[in-house]
Parts: C-alpha cells; sequence; structure tokens
C-alpha cells in the first residue's frame, strides 16, 4: 500500500502545488491499487483451482479404472 499523504507531502516539497500534489497521487493510487490482488483474491483463486484440480484428478481415476477394466476383459 502506498503511503499518499507522505507522497504528497514530498511532492509539494519539490514546488507541487497542493493541488496538483493531491491530483498526482490519487492518479498514481489509482494505477498501483486497481491492480493489486488482496488476500481474498488469492483465497479465492486458490479455492478454484483446488476443485479444478479435484475435478482432473477424479476424471484421471476414473479413465485409468475404465483403461483397467478395458484391458482385463480383452486379457
Amino acid at each position: 500500500m502506498i503511503n499518499t499523504l507522505s507522497y504528497a507531502k514530498k511532492l509539494e516539497e519539490a514546488g507541487f502545488s497542493r493541488k496538483q500534489a493531491e491530483a498526482n497521487i490519487q492518479i498514481i493510487a489509482e494505477i498501483v491499487e486497481g491492480d493489486v490482488a488482496t488476500k481474498q483474491d488469492i483465497k479465492e483463486l486458490e479455492y478454484r483451482l483446488v476443485i479444478k484440480l479435484s475435478a482432473i484428478v477424479g476424471a484421471m481415476i476414473t479413465i485409468a479404472i475404465a483403461v483397467t477394466a478395458a484391458v482385463a476383459k480383452l486379457l
């Protein structure tokens, strides 16, 4: 997370007006914070991946059982 107050103060110290500093930090904060994943985002992604991987493993087991049964019938 970006410290907006500190950044705005540094811009003002460098010669920016208060209005310019606030506009600058607002733009940067929107860009940075708009693309950052939250812990909740990561947990939801992890949950979806676990569900998908479970489905894949289940399908692989089903295929392995079917192939084993087919081979057993041939022998």
